[in-house]
């Protein structure tokens, strides 16, 4: 089965989810709660990229107050008349509505605006890589599935053979050529195999609740998995590391260089000189049933140019830009960063994958000589021509095969699978 690259299959009931590996990249990726969560932060910083938030849009206020009053009053006039009253009533409303436009102030508006751009592009990279994340752990997992399932497979064949081998020795005992010390081996050779293959088939059923969790489908969901492990055997390190620059982390942390950048033109433009247009429109309305003025209503529209100059601040704005500075030099420092340990991470990942890949052929040659010894060697037993340790040798060795090349072809996928990840080839 190994060395064919015939399907891993594992029995389950009828009605089982059958899946493959593109269909449950497809449910991962709609599924995915990180994922929604990153699409979630690509929505807001969607709508905060605007220039209403980066205050470059006119500002429109209206206001509006009404006071009752109940006021004793007392005059003295120069005339020698005067008014004395207690409890006259008295009335204040206003109402206004204000327009203000910023002309300049350092060019912040500007700086504000490419950074609220910058945080949209670098949410969408994030989405990107937990994408590229998403789809790494389902391929990691599903491919391990079809790794344990060929475990089983490997012991079944074994349990065939010991089933064999204790066939032969009951025959043997039949016919009083063989003694019950081999017939006990015999079946404690098989009660053994039985037993590992119980095991199996609970790592099988963990690792398929894994796959499944990755999936937000109900882990105790019955599953069917027929597949085989192909590797893409065209990867070169060179590619590799001249795309590790296409990376969607790498790439963030170059809009996060940009952000700091940018944060420091902002603080930069705080030194500066602010220029406002303001318009407005007021009605006020004063009465009073006592006193000298009974009523006065003034209805005015209003126009001028605000100016606000800093001058001194305690040195605050120059501290907050020499904190930007080093926050943008710690940005650059953060990618250097990454670069070297994804590129030593793929340096890592390709020597697995090429070793893996070395001894690919060789274990499935090993494989197949191990089961044509194994068949060879019952031939033999049948005809009491090798021992029953012949056989369990020859057992040994090819469970001990089919192991490593299984884990070979894992192992190889597995690199794979992160190079591409690391590269931002997987989809």
């Amino acid at each position: 089965m190994l060395m064919t690259g015939a399907p891993a299959i594992c029995q389950q009931s009828a009605d089982s989810l059958k899946i493959t590996l593109d269909e449950a990249i497809s449910i991962a990726l709609k599924n995915s709660l990180e994922i929604q969560i990153a699409k979630n932060d690509v929505e807001a910083n969607t709508i905060l990229n605007n220039y209403g938030v980066a205050g470059g849009l006119p500002l429109i206020a209206a206001t509006a107050s009404n006071t009752e009053q109940i006021q004793n009053i007392t005059q003295e006039l120069q005339t020698g008349g005067g008014t004395s009253r207690r409890g006259a009533e008295g009335n204040n409303t206003q109402a206004g509505v204000t327009a203000s436009i910023l002309l300049y102030n350092g060019k912040r508006v500007v700086a504000t605006k490419k950074r609220l751009a910058e945080l949209q592009y670098q949410s969408s990279e994030i989405l990107n890589s937990q994408i590229q994340n998403t789809i790494a752990a389902v391929m990691t997992s599903y491919y391990d599935v079809v790794r344990q399932i060929g475990y089983i497979n490997t012991v079944q064949f074994s349990i065939d053979a010991s089933k064999k081998r204790l066939e032969i020795i009951q025959v043997r005992q039949a016919a009083g050529m063989a003694n019950n010390a081999d017939l006990f081996q015999a079946q404690i050779d098989l009660n053994t195999l039985t037993q590992t293959l119980i095991n199996q088939q609970l790592a099988v059923d963990v690792a398929k609740s894994e796959f499944l969790r990755l999936l937000a489908l109900d882990p105790k969901s019955p599953l069917s998995i027929k597949d085989t492990i192909l590797v893409d055997q065209g990867l070169q390190i060179e590619n590799v590391l001249d795309k590790i620059s296409v990376n969607a982390d790498i790439k963030a942390a170059d809009n996060q260089i940009r952000i700091a950048e940018l944060i420091v033109r902002e603080t930069a433009a705080l030194r500066y000189p602010t220029v406002r247009f303001n318009l407005g429109y007021n009605f006020v309305r004063n009465q009073s049933t006592a006193g000298f003025t009974l009523l006065n209503r003034v209805t005015a529209p209003s126009a001028g140019i605000t100016l606000a100059v800093p001058i001194y601040n305690g040195s605050t704005f120059k501290r907050q830009q020499q904190v930007a500075e080093i926050n943008t030099s710690t940005a650059k420092t953060q990618k250097q960063v990454l670069i070297r340990d994804y590129s030593a991470q793929a340096v890592k990942m390709f020597q697995t994958y090429r070793r893996s890949l070395e001894q690919l052929e060789t274990q499935k040659a090993n494989y197949k000589l191990s089961q044509q010894l194994l068949d060879l060697t019952l031939q033999r037993f049948q005809l009491i021509q090798a021992t029953i340790i012949d056989v369990r040798e020859a057992q040994r060795s090819f469970e001990e095969a089919g192991y490593r090349l299984i884990n070979l072809n894992y192992a190889a996928k597995s690199s794979e699978i992160e190079l591409k990840r690391l590269t931002n080839t997987l989809m």
